[in-house]
Formats: C-alpha cells, structure tokens, sequence
C-alpha cells in the first residue's frame, strides 16, 4: 500500500502569520493557486485560501495590509508521512476536504490534493469510492 510521502507535493508555497493579505494574494496569482499553508519557521499554524481572502479579508473591509494570521484558518486536517493512500483519501472524503497537509513533527512536510490520489494509481476500490464522494459533494456544495 502506497504511503502519502511517496504521492505528497514537498515543495510547497508558504505563508507566514505576519505576512499581508496583498502578499499571499499575489503569491496565489503568481503560482495559480488558491490555498496556502501557514507556517511559524517551518511549524504548521493553519491554512489561507483565496476564500478565506475573500471572505474573512475583503468582505470584512479589511485592507491589504492586513495580516494573514486575522483571516486564516487555524484549524486544519493534517496527516503524518506514513498515513496509507487509501486512508487519506477516506479521510478527505468524510471531511470533505481536496487537500491534506502533511507534517513530520508538527512541521509542514507536504501537501496531498485529490488530485494526487487521482494521478497514484489506486488499485482499493475503498479509495476509489472516497474519491468519487469528494467529487460528488462539489456538485452540490462548493469545497475548498
């Protein structure tokens, strides 16, 4: 059974708790992306998404100055490195979650997206099925 360090993304664009809304939204543009781990050094604190922006930021009238740890997400789903694929993807899937950070030690170590248990070659047919309930549930309700 493949593990989640074997599929994870390593390389990952990071936030930090003093960093700007205007920074963070310019990072997500620069690497077309829409969610973002934050760290304190390499420490998990939470996660932004351009949502989270959006709604907690701009919508609230805060400015661009504004710092990411008043609109981020403080409470994450994360996994260990040697969590198995399959239980990943059932885990995303009562969740109802697209991405799983992983830590070692409780510093950021990667992130697993559906897209990556998509791609792996996932011969459960549990874990197919969580996928496919992900993919449901964005028909009727928009996930981040």
């Amino acid at each position: 059974m493949a593990k989640i360090k074997e599929i994870m993304t390593k390389e990952c664009v990071t936030a930090t708790q003093t960093d700007t809304i205007f920074d963070t939204a310019k990072k997500m543009k620069d690497h077309d992306i829409g969610f973002i781990p934050v760290v304190d050094g390499k420490k998990l604190v939470g996660v932004v998404t351009d949502r989270d922006l959006v709604i907690r930021g701009y919508a609230e009238q805060k400015d661009g100055q504004t710092q990411i740890r008043d609109v981020c997400s403080k409470e994450t789903t994360s996994v260990g490195l040697d969590m198995d694929v399959e239980d990943a993807a059932k885990l995303m899937a009562r969740q109802q979650i697209r991405r799983l950070l992983v830590v070692d030690n409780g510093e950021l170590a990667g992130v697993v997206a559906i897209g990556d248990l998509a791609v792996n070659e996932l011969h459960d047919e549990k874990a197919g099925k969580a996928l496919s309930e992900i993919s449901e549930s964005d028909k009727t309700v928009a996930r981040v």
